[in-house]
Formats: C-alpha cells, sequence, structure tokens
C-alpha cells in the first residue's frame, strides 16, 4: 500500500478493541501512528502486523495514562512531535454496578482517566495544531454521556463531561483550521465490558455494535463534518432536535430575576 502520509496519528487505548480498529483504519487512510496502551507486547504484535499490512510507520509507547508519570511522557511526545495531525482519545474505563455498591477507589481512578487524561492529552495537542493551522481530536465518549440512568453515574458523568469538552473545543478551534469529533458508541463488542464487571454475553446481541462497524460508521461521520457521531442512531434529525432545543435555552439560562414560578418576591 502506497499512500501519500497524512502526517501521524497518536491513539490511546490502541492494543485491543476500539483503539486497534482505529490503528488499522487509520493507517489505511495514510497516517503513520504512534500507538499508546499498557500491554507492551499486544502493541508490538499490532504494530507489526499494521507496518506489514500498510507500510506506514508504526510506533508503540508502553503507557498507563492513570499513572502521572506515564501521562506526562505521552503529553511531551504531543508537545514535540510536529508531524502529529490526529489525536484519538479512546483510553477509558467503564463501570456498571450502581453508585452504592460501587468501590469510590475505582471510581476515582475512572475519573482520572476518563476525565484527566484525556483533558491532558488534549490540552498538550491543540497548541501545536493551532500552530500548524489543522488537526483532528477524535474523542470517544459513550451514549451513557446523554442516557446517564443507564449505567453507572460516575461512568455516565464521566463520559457527559467529553461531550462537553469537545463541544467547547469545536466552539473555540473550528475557526482554527482544528477539527473536533467526539464519538458516542453504543455497547460495543470490545473488553470494556469484562473489565467493568458486566460480561458481553450478557447483553443482548441486537443492541451490541462490532468494533469495527463502530469505527466505520465513526469515521464516516468525520468524514460527513460531523461533530458529534452516533454510530447507532438511524435518524440524525433526532440529534439535531436535541441539540436545537439544548442551544434554544443559552439566552434563558441566566438572569437577575428568578423566573416568576418560583415565587420569589
Amino acid at each position: 500500500m502506497n499512500i501519500t502520509s497524512k502526517g501521524t496519528a497518536l491513539i490511546t487505548g490502541a492494543s485491543a478493541g476500539i483503539g486497534a480498529v482505529y490503528a488499522d483504519r487509520l493507517a489505511r487512510r495514510g497516517y503513520d501512528l504512534i500507538l499508546v496502551a499498557r500491554d507492551k507486547t499486544r502493541l508490538a504484535v499490532l504494530a507489526q502486523r499494521l507496518k506489514s499490512a500498510t507500510g506506514r510507520s508504526v510506533e508503540t509507547v508502553a503507557a498507563d495514562l492513570g499513572d502521572k508519570t506515564d501521562l506526562a511522557r505521552v503529553e511531551a511526545i504531543l508537545r514535540a512531535n510536529a508531524r502529529i495531525m490526529l489525536l484519538v482519545n479512546n483510553a477509558g474505563v467503564a463501570a456498571t454496578a450502581p453508585l452504592l455498591n460501587a468501590d469510590i477507589e475505582k471510581m476515582d481512578d475512572m475519573i482520572r482517566l476518563n476525565v484527566g487524561a484525556l483533558t491532558r492529552l488534549t490540552y498538550a495537542a491543540v497548541p501545536g495544531f493551532v500552530a500548524r493551522g489543522g488537526g483532528t481530536i477524535i474523542n470517544i465518549a459513550s451514549i451513557v454521556a446523554i442516557t446517564p440512568e443507564t449505567l453507572n453515574g460516575v461512568y455516565g458523568a464521566s463520559k457527559a463531561f467529553v461531550l462537553a469538552l469537545s463541544h467547547s473545543l469545536h466552539h473555540e478551534l473550528a475557526d482554527k483550521g482544528v477539527r473536533v469529533q467526539v464519538v458516542l458508541p453504543g455497547a460495543t463488542a470490545t473488553g470494556l465490558w469484562d473489565r467493568a464487571g458486566k460480561p458481553l454475553h450478557e447483553l443482548p446481541t441486537a443492541i451490541v455494535m462490532s468494533a469495527d462497524d463502530m469505527v466505520d460508521a465513526a469515521l464516516a461521520g468525520l468524514d460527513q463534518g460531523e461533530v458529534v457521531t452516533i454510530p447507532s442512531l438511524v435518524n440524525k434529525s433526532d440529534w439535531d432536535r436535541y441539540e436545537a432545543a439544548r442551544r434554544a435555552m443559552f439566552g434563558k439560562l441566566s438572569s437577575a430575576i428568578p423566573a416568576p414560578r418560583y415565587n420569589v418576591s
């Protein structure tokens, strides 16, 4: 495969599942790769496969983004490597237990990864993208960002943060040549479910999308210029109405006078 390089894409959580599919698809689109994940052995196997299949340059970085030192190493790469033109913030963990049954230490770790690491990597990449006049950030959120009642509330809140941050980044960066897309997958067939305490085989097959189909749909949404992509949503008009209702309230949310229904004299 001989495609002119589009620059380098850095992908977190890249050793398996959604991240590994992004690595494959982006390499085939002409990106060189920097793959970040904890599992050094899996990374090496994937890197060798992609090099052989696509002829692209593939570097690996074994790092635990929940660890401050490892996270700082990846931030430094994003700040220093001027060839990086695309960041896929995919690394994350989920939880399925109700809040009252959840381990607060695990919830704190989840916030550190899903919110903290994603934010720090984004802000490491953005100044370079702006200086170079272009770049793309793909943030992997979840449908629980807008359906927080579905699973663990802290998990939903962490993904709502990703959605809100992505909206804000798009607002700030669109006129600077930087693209922002946030992807809200539904249930996807990856190892995330087993790690979250709910084996994948317990989910109805009708609601579970393959990681390949999910990423292909997400990249199609990127090609179509979507800021928010929900791979399972049939009618985009449903999301458009949701967004229109949210935006319609913008000028009504702050006032010196309480709303009349509160009967505050």
